[in-house]
C-alpha cells in the first residue's frame, strides 16, 4: 500500500479534522459521570415565528387581539385552552395541551434582543441603546445565537457553554441543525450530524478502512509533533463518526414514541432532528455525558403573506406549522419520560423576532421584535408565566411604530441565562457565555425563575 502526504491532507479535509484542531489545547482524558444529568435542548423556529398566535390571551385582552390583528385573529373559541391561566394556545398545538397540565410547559412572553433595558421613550431618544440592525433576519438570527446586541459574533452562547462542560467520547454539543452560530465555541468544535441518515466524511473512499488508519499511522509515526497530534485527532474523528452512526442507526427504545395520534410515525425534519436528539440522550452513560447540549431547527416561518387560509385563521401553513412542531415536542417529551429524564430535559425555542401584531393586507404579518416562547420540562415553574404581555393596543405604550412592533419586556439574558444556570453553568462562568451579563444581573435584573428550584 503507498501512502502519501496528499493522503493524509485529504484526509484530515474530509473529516473536519483540521477544525478539531481548536480542541487539541483541551483535557483528553474525560471522568466519569458525576452529579445529575441534564440536558438543554434549543429549538430554533427560523424566519421569525408569529408568537402572539401560538401564544393568546383569552381574558379581556383578547377583544384588543382580536382589532389589531384583523383577518388573522384567532377566535376565542377555537384556541387551545391552558388551564388556571388567561392564555391559550394556537388550536394546531393540541399537543402540548397535556404537558401544560401536567405542569412541565411554560410561557415566556414578550422577549427579545436588548442592549440595555429600554422603555418607548429611551427607544425614541437614545438610539446608542437599540439593538444592531433590528428586524433583519440575518442580524436578530445572530442576535439570539451570539448574544451580542451591537457587535459582531464570531460565536455562539452554546459554543461558550461547551468550552466550560467537560467532553466524553463525543462532543457534549450536538447539533442537528448544522454548524450554525450558536454552536461554534471558542475552544471546542460540536458535534454536526445530519436530521436523517448517518454522519459521513468526504474526499475518500469511506470503504477503505485499512487505509484510512495506515496514513494517520504514518502521519503519527513519522513526522513532528504537530502532525503526529493531528493524526491522534484524525483517529478520534473516525472514532467519534463510527460511534454516532451506531448510535443513530442501531437499535433504539425512543424512536416508539415519535408517532402521531394515530400511530404512524412522525416524518417531520424537526421530529427527526428531536429523534436524533433522543437518541444521544439514551446513550449518555456509553458517551460519558454528564451534560449535553443539543440545537435543532424548524424553517419557513417567514409569513408576510397567506400566513392564514383566506377567511379560516385556524388553517393555513403556520398552523400547519406549529401542528408539527407541537406534535414533535410532544414525542420528544414522551420518549424523555420514558428514559425517566423528564426533568432532567429542558427543551425551549428561539426565533428571529416576533411579528407584527397588526396583520397586513395580504393575510400576514411583517417583521417585529419583541415574541412569545416556550420552555418545556419536567423542572420547569408548574403554570408558569414569565415576563409581560405587552400593551395590545396599536401605537400604545409598548409599540415603536403604529403596526405592533413591541419592545421586548424579557431580555434574551435574563430567557436564556434561567437555562444555562439551571445546566449548571457557574455564576463565574455566567459573563464568559453572555457577554452583556453584567447589565442583566444588577439593578433589579436578571434570570427568570423558570424552574422549580
Amino acid at each position: 500500500m503507498t501512502l502519501s502526504r496528499r493522503d493524509f491532507v485529504r484526509l484530515t479535509a474530509g473529516t473536519g479534522a483540521l477544525a478539531a484542531m481548536a480542541q487539541l489545547g483541551r483535557t483528553a482524558a474525560i471522568a466519569a459521570p458525576s452529579g445529575g444529568y441534564r440536558a438543554m435542548v434549543g429549538i430554533f423556529l427560523y424566519g421569525g415565528n408569529d408568537g402572539w398566535n401560538m401564544v393568546v390571551p383569552t381574558d379581556a385582552r383578547h377583544v384588543a387581539y382580536e382589532a389589531a390583528r384583523g383577518a388573522i385573529a384567532l377566535p376565542r373559541n377555537t384556541l387551545t385552552p391552558l388551564t388556571n391561566s388567561s392564555y391559550a394556545l394556537h388550536p394546531a398545538m393540541a399537543a402540548l395541551r397535556p404537558i401544560w397540565d401536567e405542569g412541565a410547559l411554560s410561557l415566556v412572553l414578550n422577549t427579545g434582543t436588548l442592549f440595555a433595558p429600554l422603555n418607548k421613550q429611551t427607544y425614541q431618544s437614545r438610539p446608542d441603546l437599540r439593538p444592531g440592525n433590528l428586524m433583519s433576519h440575518a442580524d436578530e438570527q445572530a442576535h439570539w445565537q451570539g448574544l451580542r446586541a451591537r457587535d459582531t459574533a464570531s460565536d455562539g452562547f452554546l459554543g461558550r457553554i461547551a468550552d466550560r462542560m467537560p467532553g466524553g467520547r463525543l462532543p457534549p454539543l450536538i447539533s442537528l441543525s448544522g454548524s450554525t452560530l450558536a454552536v461554534i465555541g471558542r475552544q471546542t468544535v460540536p458535534l454536526v450530524v445530519p436530521a436523517s441518515g448517518l454522519p459521513s466524511r468526504i474526499g475518500y473512499n469511506e470503504r477503505d478502512t485499512a487505509k484510512n488508519l495506515a496514513v494517520a499511522a504514518m502521519a503519527a509515526s513519522e513526522d513532528g509533533p504537530i502532525m503526529s497530534a493531528t493524526a491522534n485527532t484524525l483517529r478520534d474523528t473516525f472514532d467519534q463518526a463510527a460511534l454516532a452512526n451506531s448510535l443513530l442507526s442501531g437499535p433504539s427504545s425512543v424512536s416508539r414514541y415519535f408517532v402521531d395520534s394515530a400511530g404512524k410515525p412522525l416524518t417531520s425534519d424537526i421530529a427527526n432532528q428531536l429523534l436524533g436528539a433522543a437518541r444521544m440522550i439514551e446513550a449518555r452513560g456509553s458517551l460519558g455525558h454528564n451534560r449535553q447540549s443539543f440545537l435543532v431547527s424548524m424553517g419557513g416561518f417567514d409569513y408576510h403573506a397567506n400566513q392564514i387560509q383566506a377567511r379560516a385563521p385556524t388553517a393555513g401553513p403556520h398552523a400547519g406549522q406549529l401542528g408539527v412542531l407541537a406534535e414533535a415536542m410532544a414525542a420528544f417529551h414522551r420518549a424523555m419520560q420514558a428514559l425517566g429524564l423528564g426533568a432532567n430535559v429542558t427543551t425551549f425555542t428561539m426565533s428571529d423576532f416576533g411579528r407584527t401584531y397588526a396583520g397586513n393586507a395580504q393575510n400576514g404579518t411583517d417583521h417585529a421584535w419583541g415574541n412569545n416562547h416556550l420552555v418545556m420540562g419536567g423542572d420547569v415553574a408548574k403554570g408558569g408565566i414569565f415576563g409581560t404581555y405587552p400593551d395590545p393596543v396599536l401605537g400604545g405604550a409598548d409599540d415603536i411604530t403604529r403596526e405592533g412592533r413591541f419592545i421586548p419586556g424579557v431580555a434574551q439574558e435574563e430567557y436564556l441565562g434561567a437555562i444555562a444556570r439551571w445546566h449548571g453553568v457557574s455564576d463565574a462562568d455566567m459573563p464568559y457565555v453572555f457577554p452583556n451579563w453584567s447589565t442583566w444581573s444588577t439593578a433589579g435584573r436578571g434570570p427568570l425563575p423558570l424552574f422549580r428550584r
